[in-house]
């Protein structure tokens, strides 16, 4: 059968110990070794390389997003924005990792808490990471935050995909035993996976990428403010949903109410939330940043309210 719910001698759904017989042939995973480069004390792992990658190429996407036919960001805003959403992904991911998947063995152990080198990151922990790291430099420089989390939800999949291909190259987060012909029999196994990871890698990365474009570049829905982001997330939300099926749900916490996966249960309101922002979403005239001016704080005009665009615009004001 290509899919199956557990891995020999798991702890299933309705609480019995299930046995999967050993796949008879599978993909041998390739020996891939998971630091990329190692010079004396310094190692730069694939995973870490996925984050940079991920964040660098992000950044050159926004700026093109960010165009002055549809600009949101202030130049200085759009520098500073790397640095926020990197803090927002690393203690978001962490705090949401730590909260959501192991707990208990950060209460018992709790100088592990910044031990983010040996793993522990968690997706949506990091989406909430980002959402208010964005909404303090949204009130900061005095920007539409639904027009900034939308251009920022179009680049998104683009760490997703980067960060899923590093997942299966450290041969973690796998999927449920399979005989599929293109199950992978990972490190340590003796039976074939769903590749769950590249699974991810295209429905939640390139998939989801190509059509946040689509809709950036061919469609009105770039003048709805919020509309991107409900995409995003609903989208993110319903691949997530239906992978999990394939995917073995984490060691310590198995099926949780309904059989349902952790990763299930953070996305049903996750994608709730999403079809709420399209449903509500208001239109905006783009650009909503004119030009370009010194980001002072001391000279912006006190009656400027966040989250509201000025239709007119007197010309010794500060806008960013």
């Amino acid at each position: 059968m290509f899919f199956s719910t557990s891995a020999p001698l798991l702890l299933t759904a309705a609480g019995s110990i299930a046995t999967i017989p050993l796949a008879a042939s599978g993909i041998v995973f390739p020996d891939i070794e998971p630091v990329l480069i190692e010079i004396g004390p310094v190692a730069i792992r694939w995973y870490a390389l996925s984050y940079i990658l991920g964040i660098l190429l992000g950044w050159w996407y926004l700026g093109k997003l960010n165009s002055p036919k549809y600009k949101v960001l202030s130049q200085r805003a759009y520098d500073d924005i790397i640095l926020w959403i990197i803090g927002g992904i690393m203690i978001g991911g962490r705090l949401g990792y730590i909260l959501f998947y192991n707990l208990d063995h950060y209460i018992q152990y709790p100088t592990e808490f910044i031990a983010v080198w040996r793993g522990g990151m968690s997706f949506h922990g990091g989406l909430l990471g980002v959402i208010m790291a964005l909404f303090l430099m949204c009130k900061w420089h005095r920007l539409h935050f639904l027009s900034v989390t939308d251009r920022v939800a179009c680049v998104a999949p683009i760490g997703l995909l980067l960060g899923r291909i590093a997942n299966f190259i450290n041969a973690e987060l796998y999927g449920r035993a399979t005989d599929a012909p293109w199950g992978v029999i990972f490190p340590g196994e003796h039976f074939a996976r769903h590749p769950s990871q590249l699974y991810e890698a295209f429905f939640e990365g390139l998939i989801l990428l190509a059509i946040m474009a689509l809709l950036f570049y061919r469609t009105s829905a770039r003048n709805y403010a919020g509309r991107l982001s409900g995409t995003f997330l609903l989208g993110y939300a319903t691949a997530r949903f239906c992978i999990e099926f394939f995917r073995e749900p984490d060691p310590q916490l198995g099926f949780l109410f309904a059989g349902a996966t952790m990763g299930q249960l953070l996305s049903v309101p996750m994608g709730l939330f999403g079809l709420y922002l399209i449903l509500k979403s208001k239109p905006v005239t783009l650009p909503l940043i004119e030009e370009d001016k010194e980001d002072d704080k001391e000279d912006k005009p006190k009656n400027l309210r966040f989250g509201r665009k000025r239709k007119h615009y007197d010309e010794d004001e500060d806008f960013s």
